[in-house]
């Protein structure tokens, strides 16, 4: 290890399918080729995610924390820290971030940075948020994922300003191929779809937050004027029986595809036509990152930091949340300007090379870590 090298933890709920855990394994993963030694601890539960780290040779723990307050997990993430000689302590989101500072107290040397992936607005927890707020007298510093994120947890004085910052997340952009006929044809032949069918694309978990409901109701409007419309639904959760049910009280299920959870989006999202988001809330989508890497013309709801990656008439068109009619309209005005869609596909891809990738991400932190080390010396334990 050089002289800029760092030995990192990093704390977060489990590593399960989605967009934060994917942020914080490409960000272990890029860290570690780049001569950082670094572990990640799970409070919970390892998830699926793991087995990426493991093979990259990075140590992963579960404390396995059980319901209610748990010292034992602390306990195991204080030991974890010191058998590392960790020098920065990332943790992600408010749980994390209070049971890895109380790990921390006794240690000394060892910077402390959080990052809130959402924007704290739903649901608010009053026990959770108050740990949080007493966590950050032995916080260095905060990431939000984006600037209206920054702005809330400032105004609501959750996160002290001097130690607010915005890195919004990065992805892999070279994993991800521009929309082409190839992958098209791919994804018809896979959901034997015929040829002239306009698929719209969804990626996101089956939970309340993301409006799928909204999203079926729109489209069963978009149908009675483009009946080749498909709707191709990426992701698992607990609304499955639920949003199926609608779909055919709607009469649109047979033109509804839910592939579950799947680990090769970067090769359905090339072959769809179109993206839709209809989240009610959001942080900074890495689904509208992927989309957008993908080259997609997007239609998503003006929430959290959607309007920072999506710019309405440049690569996409953001309407209100839970306005089925608008969603409805948004998605039927570029289904029907192929030119359109051509043009914020392009734009979209190009927002992305120059904002949203891991190695800007990685860079961004690794400030951080470097001022949260400077912080550690005048920091008496």
């Amino acid at each position: 290890m050089s002289n800029t090298d760092l030995r990192i933890t990093h704390l977060a709920e489990n590593l399960e399918r989605g967009g934060l855990e994917r942020v914080v394994v490409d960000l272990a993963l890029a860290q570690a080729a780049q001569g950082h030694a670094v572990q990640l601890i799970c409070l919970y539960n390892e998830g699926q995610l793991a087995k990426e780290l493991t093979s990259a040779g990075i140590r992963v723990t579960a404390c396995d924390k059980r319901d209610g307050w748990d010292w034992k997990a602390i306990g195991k993430i204080r030991n974890l820290l010191r058998s590392h000689q960790s020098q920065v302590l990332h943790t992600h989101n408010p749980v994390p971030h209070y049971y890895g500072v109380l790990a921390a107290m006794p240690l000394s040397g060892l910077g402390v940075v959080n990052t809130r992936h959402g924007m704290g607005n739903a649901p608010f927890h009053f026990r959770r948020e108050l740990l949080y707020r007493l966590a950050m007298m032995r916080t260095d510093a905060v990431a939000m994922v984006c600037e209206q994120a920054r702005k809330g947890f400032v105004g609501h004085g959750i996160v002290p300003r001097g130690k607010a910052h915005v890195v919004p997340n990065g992805i892999r952009l070279n994993a991800f191929r521009l929309q082409s006929m190839a992958y098209r044809e791919r994804l018809l032949r896979e959901l034997g779809l015929p040829g002239d069918a306009f698929v719209i694309g969804n990626v996101a978990r089956l939970n309340p937050v993301k409006d799928h409901a909204t999203l079926l109701h729109s489209f069963a409007r978009v149908r009675t004027d483009i009946p080749n419309a498909v709707l191709v639904i990426v992701g698992g959760g607990g609304l499955y029986n639920e949003l199926l049910a609608l779909a055919k009280q709607l009469g649109v299920s047979e033109k509804v595809h839910f592939l579950g959870d799947r680990d090769d989006v970067k090769e359905l999202l090339p072959g769809f036509d179109l993206f839709v988001l209809s989240s009610t809330t959001e942080g900074y989508s890495i689904s509208l990152v992927e989309a957008s890497a993908s080259g997609l013309p997007i239609v998503a709801t003006k929430v959290g930091g959607n309007p920072e990656i999506v710019r309405s008439g440049v690569n996409g068109i953001l309407v209100t949340a839970g306005d089925a009619d608008s969603l409805a309209g948004a998605v039927l005005q570029l289904a029907r300007d192929t030119e359109l869609r051509r043009a914020f596909g392009k734009a979209g891809r190009a927002w992305a090379e120059a904002n949203a990738t891991l190695e800007v991400m990685a860079q961004r932190y690794q400030a951080l870590y470097l001022g949260a080390r400077q912080a550690t010396a005048f920091r008496v334990v």
